[in-house]
């Protein structure tokens, strides 16, 4: 979230797409009740179903699962054919006038770079134009025909209400009420904030639809001020944590990158990562790169990471892919993986193609389950009948159960959808021979280390070597040991870089924030955007102030949120060139002639005058935000209409003449996984996932209150797709796809209805995902049975909302 839960409250228009929050996260939606009767907000809701937040929305537009670039896309066009623009915003904090080179290309739906071989495309062409000074050309009157905004009028040229309606199903005037509402909010003292979840990033063009959203807003003006943002609702209380500590394939903590394999030069792996800027006066944050990776290596190996040994660059990872989900379980497929972790993961039920991860497993030698509760994966080798049909026998792989403690049996942090990382208290003692995970990973890293000492190995260093001196009990350090370990520490007294001789942090204590990062080896940081969470003035996290000094929903003191405890991101975007806010009403941040003070902590240094010309977007070399996502995104700079990979169409209505062009060209997507995907003749509906408020993913099902809440299988589908197959309310129905079957109960309904979709009609399927064949409810297949094996060209995300499936009556 680039705002906060609290934050919602301030909204004028409220949109949520690609999610349900009332029914996934009802206590933050709270807030947008809050909006609606404080504010009077306007709420929308865009969805395939009419859901729960659509029944208390003020406004609901369908359209076809998958097709949300397109819907989004129209919005960009209607507002810069109308000019709904904010446009001292987007002059000044975009890279509107930016020119791009003359090399770059986009034609019918393809740009330029691609290779068709490896589905992957050279991205040198995606940049801006620089002069001879380094610095970005740019043209201030946006005439110039290679400027952002004249290439980003021409892209999404044809993306009209017409098209919408067309590709989306959505009707004309439906969009149009939603681009017009939120068009009104390009002026100063409106702000309209989109709310989405899974349902956006669940595709195999996930990252791109977030994008789009993130263009509609910037066009808005509605980035960095308070009601506005993007904002991201997590699944998982945790998840922020996750990836917020490196836990992606290619990512270190604090969104640090490991090396690629081609990249074995210590200096041009930081050069790279060391982004100057793109304009004079601006700040690009990321020029501090080395003092987060040295501090980083300084957490990790201590004494032995020293500047003569490139702080160990050497012990990291170089990879030579990327190493998410659907590459681990391919190698299982292929028997190059032979043993595999689940910590706190059940992918059988939670990966897509529910078959193919079963047979990767049976190909394991070991597979060890860390989880509190017996979980589908642990026992994915017993037979279920016809929920978990396999032969026992035939199944070599060893399990192993390591049972572990729940959120509520340990001390900890959690992190929030809005980065607020907040402290909980041990509530219960755990039972039987369960241990926290922690207990167990230092366990299993001390014995690797102690049979790496006895018994030697290609390469142990990088685990041998591993400084595990700072905790009290090394067989168990405490949650307080680790978060004063991400926090970070002095390990030399660390000195003001403008008064070498006035000493800011004493050695053992601990940093106040990132700004006292050092990269000569001087300062520890296991995660520096965490930087400022336990200071010398104790644990941050554990703070319980919810005062509200201004009104405007920043309670500063409750609990601390990452970066800086900033609790909406690019704030000084809500402030002219002169500080002064866009809107009096409700400030964040503005300038009082000498500093920058207000409700939150600015995102950028509290005495750098508007008059520098630095940029709010601090962690771009531009300042600016990106409409051109240069060089960075798998699929293009614009995002692109594509289609699912079980598209009901089987063509690309928005290129149709460009077979290329139907579904993403740069997906994830592996050799043996093209004949999983299923036809439209053969599979004629479009099938999609989803929570209840009832149940929480697979843990509930083991708690008899919610198994009696929702105790049995379920799939939704609409009237008259009912009527047209002959089902009626609590029939017995077999939903299949091309990988695989569930058997379910119907639930007819008026939530879904068909979509005329460029002359065909389209019905939708909706499909809970929280069955399976472990818990109190009635045993029920697992729903990713159904979903296919292809994952989002950036996140790797797998595509579970858009898929191709049969409904048929038993």
């Amino acid at each position: 979230m680039t705002n906060h839960w609290v934050d919602i409250k301030n909204a004028d228009v409220v949109l949520i797409m690609g999610g349900n929050a009332a029914e996934a996260h009802p206590c933050g939606f709270k807030w947008v009740t809050e909006a609606k009767a404080h504010n009077n907000a306007y709420f929308m809701v865009v969805d395939p179903r009419f859901n729960r937040s659509a029944a208390v929305a003020d406004y609901y537009a369908p359209l076809r699962s998958g097709s949300d670039i397109v819907f989004l896309g129209g919005i960009i066009n209607y507002l810069l054919t109308h000019d709904r623009i904010h446009h001292e915003y987007v002059k000044n904090y975009t890279d509107f006038s930016f020119i791009v080179r003359d090399d770059f290309r986009f034609v019918d739906g393809i740009f330029s770079g691609y290779n068709e071989e490896t589905r992957t495309y050279d991205r040198s062409t995606w940049d801006y134009e620089l002069g001879p000074d380094g610095y970005v050309r740019t043209d201030p009157t946006l005439q110039h025909p290679r400027c952002v905004y004249q290439l980003m009028k021409k892209h999404y040229a044809s993306y009209t209400p017409e098209a919408v309606e067309r590709v989306c199903g959505t009707p004309k005037d439906k969009f149009l009420h939603v681009a017009e509402t939120l068009a009104s909010t390009a002026v100063p003292g409106r702000a309209a904030t989109i709310m989405y979840a899974l349902g956006w990033t669940q595709h195999s063009i996930g990252a791109q639809i977030l994008r789009t959203g993130a263009m509609v807003q910037l066009l808005l003006g509605n980035i960095g001020v308070s009601g506005g943002g993007m904002n991201a609702l997590r699944g998982h209380s945790n998840i922020q944590g996750l990836t917020d500590l490196g836990l992606l394939s290619a990512t270190l903590t604090s969104y640090l990158t490991l090396p690629r394999e081609a990249e074995q030069d210590y200096g041009k792996y930081i050069a790279k990562r060391t982004l100057k800027p793109l304009r004079p006066g601006q700040v690009s944050y990321w020029q501090h790169y080395p003092k987060f990776h040295v501090s980083l290596m300084k957490s990790w190996y201590g004494d032995k990471a020293t500047k003569e040994n490139n702080w160990l660059f050497d012990y990291l990872p170089k990879l030579d892919k990327e190493y998410d989900m659907l590459q681990i379980f391919e190698m299982m497929n292929e028997g190059t993986v032979n043993g595999y972790l689940a910590q706190g993961f059940n992918p059988i039920a939670s990966l897509s193609n529910t078959g193919r991860v079963r047979s990767g497993l049976s190909k394991l030698k070991f597979l060890v389950i860390m989880d509190p509760l017996a979980t589908e994966t642990s026992e994915f080798w017993r037979n279920f009948g016809e929920f978990n049909d396999v032969d026992t026998a035939s199944i070599k792989t060893e399990v192993f159960r390591l049972p572990t403690t729940c959120f509520a049996e340990e001390d900890g942090s959690i992190v929030s959808s809005a980065r607020v990382l907040q402290w909980h208290w041990k509530a219960a003692e755990q039972p039987g021979e369960a241990r926290p995970d922690i207990a167990i990973m230092a366990a299993l890293h001390l014995r690797l280390k102690e049979l790496y000492a006895k018994e030697g190995g290609v390469f142990p260093d990088p685990i041998r070597d591993l400084d595990w001196s700072g905790y009290a009990r090394p067989e168990e350090p405490t949650p307080e040991e680790l978060a004063m370990e991400y926090n970070g520490r002095a390990l030399k007294d660390v000195t003001d870089p403008k008064d070498p001789t006035k000493v800011i942090r004493k050695a053992g204590q601990q940093l106040a924030g990132f700004g006292e990062c050092r990269d000569d080896g001087s300062t520890a940081s296991g995660c520096w955007i965490w930087a400022g969470c336990w200071t010398e003035a104790g644990n941050q996290m554990g703070r319980r102030d919810n005062s509200d000094p201004t009104g405007i929903g920043n309670t500063l003191n409750w609990a601390w949120a990452w970066p800086a405890n900033r609790r909406v991101l690019y704030n000084t975007a809500s402030t002219d060139l002169n500080g002064k806010p866009y809107n009096p009403d409700r400030v964040l941040v503005e300038w009082n002639g000498s500093k920058w003070v207000g409700a939150d902590i600015p995102d950028m240094a509290p005495t750098l005058a508007p008059e520098s010309g630095a940029g709010p977007f601090i962690m771009n070399p531009e300042g600016v935000a990106r409409f051109f996502s240069r060089q960075g995104m798998a699929e293009g700079p614009f995002p692109t209409h594509y289609e699912p990979f079980d598209t009901p169409l089987g063509y690309n209505p928005m290129y149709p003449n460009n077979p290329k062009a139907t579904s993403s060209p740069a997906a994830r997507v592996f050799k043996p996984i093209w004949e999983t995907f299923g036809k439209p003749e053969e599979f004629p509906h479009v099938g999609t996932t989803y929570r209840l408020t009832e149940h929480f993913h697979y843990w509930t099902k083991h708690a008899l209150i919610n198994a009696s809440l929702q105790p049995e299988q379920f799939v939704e589908i609409g009237e008259a797709l009912a009527q047209e197959l002959g089902i009626k309310a609590g029939d017995k129905v077999k939903v299949s796809s091309k990988r695989g079957f569930i058997k379910a109960v119907a639930v007819v309904t008026k939530r879904i209805r068909p979509l005329k979709i460029d002359g065909k009609t389209i019905h939708h399927v909706g499909i809970p995902i929280h069955w399976g064949f472990k818990g109190m409810t009635r045993p029920g297949f697992l729903a990713n049975t159904l979903t296919p094996f292809v994952g989002d060209g950036n996140s790797f995300t797998p595509e579970f909302k858009s898929f191709l499936v049969k409904v048929e009556k038993i």
